[in-house]
This record gives C-alpha cells, sequence and structure tokens, in this order.
C-alpha cells in the first residue's frame, strides 16, 4: 500500500516540492510548508476552511 504523500494545507505543495512541517490541529495531523508557516503565525484567519480552528486563533504579537 502507498503512503499518503504530505501537502501543504495552505498552498497544497507535496513534499516532493517542498520540506513540509508536521502539526496536529483538533487531534487531525496536518502539515504547513515553511513558506506558509509565517501565514499561519501572522494571520491564521486565512487559514479558516483549511485547518479546523484557525478562525479561533490569535495572530502572534509583535513587540
Amino acid at each position: 500500500m502507498d503512503k499518503e504523500m504530505g501537502r501543504c494545507l495552505n498552498c497544497n505543495r507535496s513534499e516532493n516540492e517542498v520540506p513540509l512541517v508536521s502539526l496536529r490541529a483538533a487531534g487531525n495531523p496536518a502539515w504547513i510548508c515553511p513558506q506558509c508557516m509565517p501565514i499561519l503565525i501572522h494571520h491564521p484567519e486565512r487559514m479558516a476552511g483549511k485547518l479546523k480552528g484557525a478562525d479561533r486563533l490569535s495572530p502572534g504579537a509583535h513587540d
């Protein structure tokens, strides 16, 4: 059986195209690429519909 290929939850690029970082949200596994990670941190509302609970996340604070 083939292993399902990981894809970035935001840009949908595969693990063959870019490195991916694994994460879990609401008990579900997900992957995100380094280019999309700042969006998750600073603009989590843009992940609504792609990552369960993203609409309830607050953006990262800046000093």
